[in-house]
């Protein structure tokens, strides 16, 4: 009796498939790649602009204030009131239509790769552009890349609309784009690919396809980048030549040292945040133009206690001040921080913890070259190999720090003190029983969420 067609599928039968099923594999991974190229060019060409755009802002700050140079009271005054209004209007446009883009904008995009909190491209991509432009450009102390990450992911969810993606190929190209964004912030394609798979973290059902997507949108977001602003990285400074091997010692110094500065930088975030969080008789928009004022006074008085940080840095290694004087700098600055950030500021938190590191790492070695003279390898590469440690302290993903730093700075020679610098301080953070920042973010972002009635919830 001849077996009937709805009976047990034979061997010869599923191997006959084989070939299909791959053809249809191979067609979705191709798909979503295409698109998440799409993703890495628009959130290339959108970070790009939002840079120049607040570049272009500040450079018409700076000529506001050379031209009322000669005025004793004007001089300070519009410039404070500008950048005050500045940020007022930064912040109205959070509180007004999107309060889900204050702050860096990080945890957001974990919340929603994890599908904890909601994702309004609509929203989300003019707000984080137009008021992370006013915020930054401004000059209170916030970093691009908190911005660009963001607006990335937001491009990302944008795409997966227009072509009808799945849910889960959704979240795959917000991935993409939120690599892509931090590609754009530092020009460090291999950076931005580390950062989603060491701190973002998400769970997919295809690794190979979710991770191939990330590394096309963040590499065809270097290609836009480059083209529109060279291929240099973005902090020009010395490029240092290998360290001698006995004085790696000093880097593992350097390290637990960073580490102890990332576990109370993060202390002192969440208070800060907790302490603007309490001043409810205080309109919110109001906070913007008081601290907005108080930077923009700030930096006439002195310009490198503010700004995102890429000025700073600048500073720090092209000054010749002695190590007592970047220590007290790297004072005021940590102060400022808590406050711009805490306020709730748009913008991000890498580039701030580079100029601290920076500021830091070599105020240290100048004072300690001055005590002992010779004794240290270029004082440099300690502001350098600083820049990864503090940042894996306090995000606690060392690789992304030693990636991002050596792009950042072009500094591919002194990848071993780096790496050294990063792995410490991740451990030291860790030991003193911190917890990496931008899951705690997420975990007040969430309470918050729940303690708000219904009604209240975007």
């Amino acid at each position: 009796m001849a077996e009937s067609d709805s009976g047990p599928t034979s061997p010869l039968d599923i191997l006959g498939n084989i070939p299909a099923r791959f053809l249809e594999a191979k067609h979705r991974l191709n798909r979503v790649v295409l698109w998440a190229a799409i993703v890495g060019i628009l959130a290339g060409l959108v970070g790009t602009c939002f840079r120049m755009a607040v570049h272009h802002i500040l450079q018409q700050r700076q000529q506001l204030a050379a031209a009322l140079a000669d005025y004793r009271i004007l001089n300070w005054l519009i410039p404070s009131l500008v950048a005050g209004g500045m940020v007022y209007a930064s912040f109205w446009l959070v509180r007004r239509v999107a309060p889900d883009t204050a702050g860096s904008g990080i945890p957001q995009i974990e919340g929603a790769l994890d599908n904890l909190l909601p994702f309004d491209w609509r929203r989300v991509l003019p707000v984080k552009f137009f008021g992370g432009m006013l915020s930054i450009g401004a000059g209170m102390i916030a970093g691009f890349e908190g911005p660009t990450i963001q607006i990335g992911g937001a491009i990302g969810k944008m795409v997966a609309a227009f072509v009808g993606a799945s849910s889960e190929q959704a979240r795959i190209l917000i991935a993409s784009g939120a690599g892509a964004g931090l590609t754009s912030a530092f020009n460090a394609p291999i950076a931005g690919i580390l950062f989603v798979t060491e701190e973002v973290r998400p769970k997919f059902d295809s690794w190979i396809l979710s991770y191939r997507s990330v590394m096309v949108a963040s590499i065809t977001a270097a290609i836009v980048l480059r083209l529109l602003v060279g291929q240099e990285g973005f902090l020009k400074i010395t490029h240092f030549q290998r360290v001698p091997l006995g004085t790696l010692w000093m880097f593992v110094i350097l390290g637990v040292g960073l580490g102890i500065v990332g576990y109370y930088f993060n202390f002192f975030l969440f208070r800060s945040l907790d302490w603007f969080g309490r001043l409810r008789g205080l309109p919110y928009q109001l906070l913007g133009l008081l601290v907005g004022s108080a930077i923009g006074w700030l930096g006439w008085l002195y310009a490198p206690l503010v700004g995102s940080g890429d000025e700073s840095v600048i500073w720090t290694f092209n000054s010749e001040a002695p190590g007592a004087v970047l220590l007290l700098v790297f004072l005021g600055r940590f102060l400022l921080t808590m406050i711009c950030y805490g306020s709730g500021e748009i913008g991000g938190i890498f580039a701030p913890m580079l100029a601290l590191a920076t500021l830091f790492s070599l105020g240290l070695a100048r004072v300690c070259d001055a005590w002992f003279p010779g004794q240290l390898p270029q004082p440099g590469v300690f502001a350098v190999a600083g820049m990864g440690g503090l940042v894996a302290a306090t995000v606690r993903a060392p690789l992304t720090a030693v990636m991002l730093v050596m792009e950042l700075t072009d500094n591919f020679l002194v990848a071993l003190p780096i790496l050294l610098t990063c792995i410490c301080a991740a451990i030291t953070a860790q030991f003193l029983g911190g917890e990496p920042v931008y899951s705690v973010l997420l975990k007040r972002i969430l309470d918050k969420l729940e303690r708000q009635p219904p009604s209240d919830r975007i």
